[in-house]
């Protein structure tokens, strides 16, 4: 059994820090990870509170498995209140703060108030110190991990924000060595607080000396092992494999949505990824190592290297703009982790762009010179640029689409491709219905991590099998996949190993139960993940978020799939009768707010 769970609270206004016991029941209750995110979130934000003023909360959280020698459970997860969408939001990472943080001592964080002046936080042997960076400010995330390593000791880890979120752009992550918290403007939020750091030093390694916990680590091993696709495929490709599949299945976002395939796809595919592999990398405590280090050979960009990209990357820096250049998505990536922004949305926003200047409403005076023609990679590179310097257009771009349309106006909100204002991954929904369903039903926008359609990507059977096309049937595998990703962000197990049931969920639940010393088994599994869903639902009620606000963009309801192979034509036909349906399953009302006899089974009765 590990130590009784812990949290840090800093306040960065008054400078104090101070340690507190987390509460029994919420122990109890939430378990660990996302749920501590949303309780505290919950429980301590103010409706209307402003995402960027000091009264937003910064929630760092891990889960019981972080550092204990259990595999690919060591991730960490930062929950706010979204800039970008004014919703509930929570990002996940990976790299090493999240064992960090165990080794510290403490399984949340919450950072308040606001500096007057750029700083850092440092934890070391127990003690929490607020320290000046105003020699940090301006540096990229690289840079500045290198910088607190050469102050603190390569053995230090950092979670840091970038020149993106210090100009505050909507979408700006956190970084931690080169992987970050990506979405939903979690760095803007740090930024708004002046905090461009948190460095922790290990005072101590965690060790279990249960038997019963190290036969089922060596259960897990075993399962890691035995896949037929998570070590001999993913291993090596990690989610670039998924360029094939999206393009066969004819969901490939192309042209800013409009078409299902891209021409050349090839060119991007898995194998060309490998011929540029010089390495790989992997987060703490996971045998996988899908982190591709990879070195463009030839060609203007010779030399640029990225851990990546992954597949959201490279349709968000191929499709969007109709390119198939291989070098442009590994330089996007690299630039993107510098400055520390969200790909999927820096991707969308510059395919928005290419749309309105092919309609015309954009032109080269809007640009700033820039031809945005489809295909254009070196436009597109510029404007990613501008994006992250805020000059000209990329101003605009640099509040995501939602804000950019607003303020472009003449129609083009219905070329703005998002869900509450978090732009969509890239699968298009018309093709993957209940997928997509899991995109307008999400606490955060169109987030695809937090109910991934495994039954209709990967024909997996587990609930039971999907009909991608259908628009009946399948609410309830889409309740249960977002259920199961709430259960899964308990340990922190990383979606990519957890999707392909490895370890197996039994194991999982034993794991938490032996350090948890209390009985956590699988229904208890799925009763918590609703519990964390619903609790999320009310946080957005409470916002003023309703039913209105579970939409699509308009072309996903008007315009039929085009080039889209086996998904030629398709259209969401009844986007309202499939809400319904979910609603129900959830047992929701029909404005989609949980009732209370729901939330008295779930223990939400206050």
């Amino acid at each position: 059994m590990i130590s009784k769970p812990k949290l840090l609270r800093i306040n960065l206004s008054t400078g104090a820090c101070r340690e507190e016991d987390i509460p029994e029941k919420i122990v109890t209750d939430f378990v660990g990870g996302r749920g501590f995110g949303v309780k505290y979130l919950y429980d301590e934000l103010q409706p209307g509170t402003d995402p960027l003023g000091p009264d937003n909360k910064l929630i760092f959280s891990i889960g019981p498995l972080a550092a204990v020698g259990a595999l690919s459970t060591s991730r960490w997860l930062v929950t706010a209140k979204s800039p970008l969408t004014g919703t509930y939001y929570r990002g996940c990472g990976g790299a090493n703060f999240g064992a960090w943080m165990r080794f510290a001592g403490f399984d949340v964080i919450i950072v308040e108030g606001a500096a007057k002046k750029p700083v850092y936080i440092l934890i070391e042997d127990g003690r929490c110190e607020i320290k000046d960076g105003g020699n940090l400010w301006g540096k990229d995330t690289f840079e500045t991990q290198k910088l607190l390593k050469e102050t603190h000791g390569n053995q230090a880890s950092i979670a840091c924000i970038g020149p993106g979120a210090e100009r505050f752009i909507r979408f700006a992550g956190i970084m931690n060595e080169r992987r970050g918290v990506g979405r939903g403007g979690l760095g803007t939020v740090m930024a708004s607080k002046k905090l461009k750091a948190i460095t922790i030093k290990p005072a101590r390694k965690t060790k279990v000396t249960s038997k019963e916990f190290e036969a089922l680590r060596k259960e897990a091993v075993a399962a890691f092992y035995e896949h037929s696709f998570l070590m001999p495929v993913f291993s090596k490709g990690g989610s670039t494999v998924s360029v094939e599949g999206s393009n066969a299945m004819g969901i490939y976002p192309t042209r800013n949505f409009r078409e299902g395939i891209l021409d050349g796809w090839e060119e991007v595919s898995a194998e060309r990824y490998a011929a540029l592999k010089e390495g790989d990398n992997a987060c703490y405590g996971c045998m996988v190592h899908c982190g591709n280090l990879l070195r463009v050979k030839e060609g203007p960009y010779a030399g640029a290297t990225s851990e990546g990209p992954d597949y959201e990357t490279i349709g968000a820096f191929t499709g969007s703009f109709a390119s198939n250049d291989i070098a442009t998505t590994i330089v996007a990536d690299s630039f993107c982790d510098r400055m520390g922004i969200d790909t999927i949305t820096a991707g969308n926003s510059i395919g928005f762009a290419f749309e309105l200047y092919e309609r015309g409403i954009l032109t080269k005076e809007d640009t700033g010179g820039l031809e945005l023609t489809w295909g254009n990679h070196e436009a597109a590179l510029e404007m990613l640029k501008m994006i992250a310097n805020r000059q000209g257009l990329g101003d605009i771009l640099a509040e995501g689409t939602r804000i950019a349309a607003e303020r472009i106006g003449k129609g083009t909100a219905d070329y703005a491709m998002h869900v509450n204002g978090l732009e969509l991954p890239l699968y298009d929904p018309r093709g993957a219905k209940w997928h997509g369903l899991n995109y307008i039903t999400s606490p955060m926008g169109a987030n695809h991590n937090l109910g991934y359609g495994i039954q209709e990507m990967f024909n997996n059977p587990y609930p039971r099998p999907v009909d991608r096309f259908a628009e009946e049937g399948y609410a309830g595998v889409v309740k249960f996949n977002q259920d199961s990703v709430a259960g899964i962000e308990l340990g922190i197990l990383c979606t990519f190993v957890s999707s392909n049931q490895v370890p197996p969920l039994p194991i999982f639940c034993k794991m938490i139960s032996t350090l948890r010393d209390r009985s956590f088994d699988i229904p208890d599994f799925f009763l918590v993940g609703e519990r964390i869903w619903n609790l999320e639902r009310l946080f957005n009620i409470r916002e003023g978020f309703s039913r209105k606000d579970d939409v699509y963009p308009k072309r996903f309801t008007t315009e039929p799939l085009k080039k889209a192979g086996p998904s030629e034509g398709a259209i969401i036909r009844d986007a309202e009768g499939m809400l319904d349906q979910y609603y129900a399953a959830r047992g929701w009302d029909q404005e989609g707010v949980p009732t209370a006899e729901k939330l008295m089974s779930l223990g939400l009765k206050e």
